[in-house]
């Protein structure tokens, strides 16, 4: 049996050590292939992406490790990898967006394009979601979108958007979105953060935390994210605090990093 033959074999497994061998194999195998020999090598290791992480909790290490794999491949595959956002799975589509965020930099352009040609808020959704996997402060070219995407009445998207913001903060040095731009996170993230949906209030306080955690706020906002916090645990003369717990322990964790 030829390596092809025997590394479709093992990814055709549902077994992990047999998977992991497979993985082993196509790391082999990529710098050999050009990119039309490549393409089928893509197939097979993407084709783990659609594993159930429920239903097999066993493979998620593997899914992981194929994650790695994959970058391997360069650059070239990022076109793909953006047509998958569409995939249809979510399973799927989470891989791919993970698979985008390790790509780095050279995923921004590409997927601020797939924000902007989705035919609808789902796709949007994935296309923010994959930029704020992105560890580079290259991804701060889609803060507006992010911004955008933070007002919409589609609930999927505001919360994912709510999430991005905070996860571009980590990687985007201060004064690096522009005054009105940042302005505008920050008046964003504290009107989510008394939005109708629990988990976008939880989001709204973690992304006002990361603003805070790496500089990107002034002394008077930072003052207004404090008393934020504390009016959500109660701590405010009203006593009245909110009823989820999520939203809570965000405002507890951000009150301290605060204070």
């Amino acid at each position: 049996m030829d390596s092809i033959q025997k590394l479709k074999a093992l990814m055709a497994s549902d077994q992990p050590d047999e998977l992991r061998r497979g993985l082993a194999l196509l790391r082999e195998e990529i710098p050999r292939a050009g990119t039309a020999q490549a393409r089928p090598l893509f197939d097979l290791l993407t084709s783990l992406f659609y594993v159930d992480p429920l239903d097999r909790p066993d493979l998620v290490p593997v899914v992981d490790e194929a994650l790695g794999v994959l970058a391997g491949f360069g650059p070239w595959v990022i076109p793909l990898l953006v047509e998958r956002l569409d995939a249809g799975d979510l399973k799927a589509q989470m891989a791919v967006a993970h698979a985008l965020g390790r790509m780095g930099a050279a995923a921004v352009e590409p997927l601020v394009e797939a924000y902007r040609t989705a035919p609808d808020d789902d796709r949007r959704a994935f296309a923010l979601y994959a930029l704020g996997m992105i560890q580079s402060p290259a991804a701060g070219v889609a803060a507006p979108l992010a911004l955008e995407a933070a007002r919409s009445s589609d609930l999927e998207l505001r919360d994912t958007a709510t999430r991005a913001i905070g996860r571009l903060a980590e990687h985007v040095p201060p004064g690096a979105f522009g005054e009105a731009v940042r302005a505008g996170l920050f008046e964003q993230l504290c009107t989510n953060a008394v939005d109708e949906n629990a988990g976008v209030r939880a989001k709204a306080v973690r992304s006002l935390a990361a603003l805070a955690r790496r500089g990107h706020l002034g002394d008077e906002e930072r003052a207004t994210v404090r008393a934020l916090c504390r009016r959500i645990l109660g701590r405010e003369e009203r006593f009245e605090w909110d009823l989820a717990y999520v939203v809570r322990r965000e405002a507890e964790a951000a009150l301290g990093l605060l204070t």
